[in-house]
């Protein structure tokens, strides 16, 4: 039997709270009957008949029903719970769990009755082929089929010999595998009921209790943080208190001011909805501010204390926001000519960091200056050179306008034009700053093998020097052939001597070696990343360790490599890093003015990346709780602008895909298989402050450590850091998971929802589509010319009347 699951197709696992859409009672369901006959029982006398029925069950309803209730209290009377059980078969974990039940004074019972039972002759002659009578697991439904929660099963058991029902739990060290629709078990819940009793204490309707605790994936992982049998049967209390609560309350008042200023919500966008001044900001501080002080006390105290979590979390923080801050501050340096360079770009990090990190509504979202943003400033310091003007007067003016207009999108609501961005332009824009991550490492690359891979030449230009030593070298061979000439005796036949004259290694520089170092370390930075950071899915390890390395799969790369690159081979080409003071000047009143459109060009580009990334990082399979605020983040983005422009910093605003990774990584995720497949499925995300503000502390402490030791890390590693990036971001892209079906034979196509929803020729249609609109980006995006990019953000805002 199967227990339905009510939560949308889309999420495999998920609460049981709307019983409306299930059968309102279980026995008048059909019943549907297979029979397996062979075609001619004679030719095979091992074939038996199998008869197989399945209905769905309704959840129990504890809000209503008092059976369940008092299910759950005879259970925590007499509890009988296995934690950790080493058992890796089927049949040695009911008879421990039968055992346990014997000795705990429960009960007695025959155990080889309640075996033969459980299991189902299967009419062969192997034994070691079982199949379970009658189960209940939980289901999510389709119009194609069914997917199952493999995680846990409840057995039911009808025995004679029984007086009384009796409930065991057992809770395995690892997952087994149990055959197709239990891959991963990790609960057995045994229902063992006299056969003869009332109709609501039936193994079934007991069985319905617990199924319906169990089908709740948030569930299933608290239990699996329980150390003793008394704090897992606190967490079934405090299930059973979850799901008494009523589900469906009337729409507040807050609620529907709230789905107005939600860019999120489903309600339909109107003009009256842009002249309601600062109400969206107002709504995000009053729905956000009494979530506050959970920021910082989630994970920290108590049985959920996650510190392991955020140290790895904030080391991979460290080291994925640092370097792409001195891959952009050496860009800064070289657009600039030092006017921005990698020292102010850390300090900057660090202060907007820490400011949005302390204030901003979405926590998880993390802001960084992006290439975007490095273009954009050499874009100005080309203007600044053809028009002889002052950098650091006309950037902090350029600034300032664009401060202005996100201040004024925040205060009139502009963010709800982010209900016309659907998911499939997120996911274009998500793609497309991936690929801009492979093609920054890959330019990078390029320019390092047009550089140094070529044939031996001087190593200095110093042609003065170079002169000196070939003239003292011609000078030192003609004097050796000399005496060679007067050393032989007269009459004797004069031999000609040719004389080869070597440049010594002082003077010739050769350099191939450097770019295939470079090669190898940029694709060893990405390879042993990737590789830890799926160690996760890996059987190698206990599981604790893997989660942990998997966290700290990029720091481990970057630290081994860079240490392969400048120690093993001290000849790697590093990069110095270069600190100039500014002044300012004065502007003219029509410089100021000309920076308006700069300025608005600039807030657009801010706006729309802003809002995307905290739309891709509060997707709902990420499960966040706490909600977004993205008229308050866009105003405190336009704040922390104001003083990035004053101090001649760099801008930031949120950037992808670090703000997903940093969900990722403070997640709690549950693997499940399915027709093959590997998944994970995000059980909780801890939402905290905690991890951004302590990375971003460490950038700002890190500019002590320049030049030395930061200039020990090989640009190489930088690249290769770029290619992790891209290749972590996407996961769960499902553009990305659809282009791949391209490739792939039908047969092989995972189960999908869209694969189970719609036609392969209307998905790869789309797919295509969607392709195009994505090579169009790259070709604006990425072409040499600075000024084309300019228009970038208006192609953005094209990718919506287009879906």
């Amino acid at each position: 039997m199967e227990l339905r699951d009510v939560e949308r197709e889309e999420c495999v696992e998920g609460k049981v709270g709307n019983h409306d859409n299930t059968p309102k009672d279980h026995y008048d369901t059909p019943i549907q009957t297979g029979i397996s006959v062979p075609d001619d029982p004679g030719d095979d006398p091992g074939v038996g008949l199998l008869n197989t029925s399945r209905k769905y069950v309704k959840p129990m309803n504890f809000q209503e029903e008092v059976r369940g209730h008092r299910d759950l209290d005879g259970f925590l009377a007499q509890a009988s719970i296995l934690l950790d059980d080493k058992a890796t078969t089927l049949d040695e974990v009911l008879r421990r769990m039968l055992t346990h039940v014997t000795e705990d004074g429960h009960g007695s019972c025959d155990m080889d009755e309640v075996m033969n039972t459980v299991f189902t002759d299967t009419g062969g002659d192997e034994d070691n082929v079982q199949l379970l009578s009658e189960t209940i697991q939980g289901v999510t439904a389709s119009a194609t089929g069914v997917r199952y929660q493999q995680s846990w099963l409840c057995v039911l058991c009808n025995v004679k010999s029984l007086q009384r029902r009796h409930v065991c739990i057992a809770r395995l060290e690892r997952p087994q595998n149990w055959g197709a629709n239990c891959c991963e078990a990790r609960y057995v819940i045994l229902i063992l009921s006299p056969p003869r009793t009332k109709s609501t204490k039936t193994a079934i309707e007991l069985g319905r209790t617990f199924a319906t605790m169990f089908s709740d994936i948030s569930f299933r992982q608290k239990l699996l943080d329980a150390k003793t049998q008394e704090e897992f049967k606190q967490e079934l209390v405090h299930q059973r208190h979850h799901l008494s609560i009523v589900n469906k309350k009337p729409a507040t008042e807050k609620q529907m001011i709230h789905a107005e200023t939600d860019p999120r919500s489903k309600k339909t966008l109107k003009c009256a909805d842009f002249f309601k001044v600062g109400r969206g900001i107002y709504e995000d501080l009053r729905r956000r501010l009494p979530l506050y002080p959970s920021d910082f006390t989630d994970g920290m105290y108590g049985k959920d204390r996650s510190l392991l979590k955020y140290t790895t979390t904030a080391i991979f923080l460290y080291i994925a926001i640092l370097l792409p801050n001195i891959a952009f501050g050496s860009l800064n340096d070289e657009s600039t000519r030092g006017e921005i360079d990698v020292r102010k770009v850390i300090v900057g990090q660090s202060i907007g960091g820490v400011i949005y990190s302390l204030f901003a509504g979405a926590p998880l979202v993390i802001p960084l200056t992006t290439a975007p943003l490095a273009i954009f400033i050499s874009v100005i310091r080309g203007i600044c050179d053809d028009y002889d003007l002052d950098f650091p007067a006309f950037y902090a003016c350029i600034g300032l306008w664009n401060s202005f207009f996100l201040i004024l999108g925040a205060l009139l609501n502009v963010s709800l034009f982010m209900k016309l961005f659907k998911r499939s332009s997120e996911e274009i824009i998500a793609l497309f700053i991936s690929i801009a991550f492979v093609g920054d490492s890959v330019k990078g690359t390029v320019k390092i093998f047009n550089y140094f891979y070529h044939g031996p030449t001087l190593a200095t230009n110093n042609s003065t020097r170079v002169l000196l030593e070939i003239k003292e070298l011609m000078e030192k061979a003609a004097n050796a052939t000399e005496r060679l000439g007067s050393g032989t005796s007269h009459g004797a036949p004069v031999v000609e001597h040719v004389t080869h004259v070597f440049l010594p290694e002082s003077l010739v520089l050769c350099t191939r070696e450097r770019p295939i170092l470079c090669l190898l370390l940029m694709l060893g930075t990405l390879w042993l990343g990737y590789a830890l950071y799926q160690l996760r899915r890996s059987p190698y390890l206990h599981a604790k360790v893997r989660e942990v390395v998997s966290d700290c799969a990029l720091p481990i790369a970057v630290v081994i490599f860079s240490f392969i690159g400048s120690f093993l081979f001290l000849d790697t080409n590093h990069a110095t890093f270069l600190n100039c003071s500014q002044h300012f000047k004065t502007l003219t009143g029509m410089n100021c003015l000309s920076a308006v459109g700069l300025g608005f060009l600039l807030a657009l580009l801010i706006f729309i990346d802003q809002n995307i990334v905290i739309s891709l990082t509060h997707v709902p399979e990420a499960k966040l709780l706490k909600g977004t605020a993205f008229h308050w983040d866009l105003m405190l983005t336009g704040f922390i602008n104001i003083l990035m422009s004053c101090l001649g910093l760099p801008w930031m605003h949120a950037a992808f895909p670090h703000s997903s990774l940093h969900a990722r990584q403070l997640a709690k995720v549950e693997l499940h298989v399915e027709g093959g497949h590997l998944y994970e499925t995000i059980v909780n995300v801890k939402e905290t402050r905690i991890t951004a503000l302590t990375a971003n502390i460490l950038i700002g402490l890190s500019v002590f450590l320049l030049p030395i030791p930061l200039q020990w890390i090989p640009k190489p590693v930088l690249y290769g850091l770029f290619l992790y990036i891209a290749a972590t971001s996407l996961d769960g892209n499902q553009m990305f998971d659809r282009m791949l079906l391209l490739l792939k034979e039908q047969t092989s196509y995972p189960p999908t929802h869209y694969i189970r929803r719609v036609p392969q020729k209307k998905v790869h249609f789309f797919t295509a589509l969607q392709i195009l609109q994505l090579i169009i980006l790259c070709a604006f995006g990425m072409y040499p010319l600075p000024y084309i990019k300019m228009i970038f953000p208006f192609l953005m805002i094209l990718l919506i009347p287009i879906r």
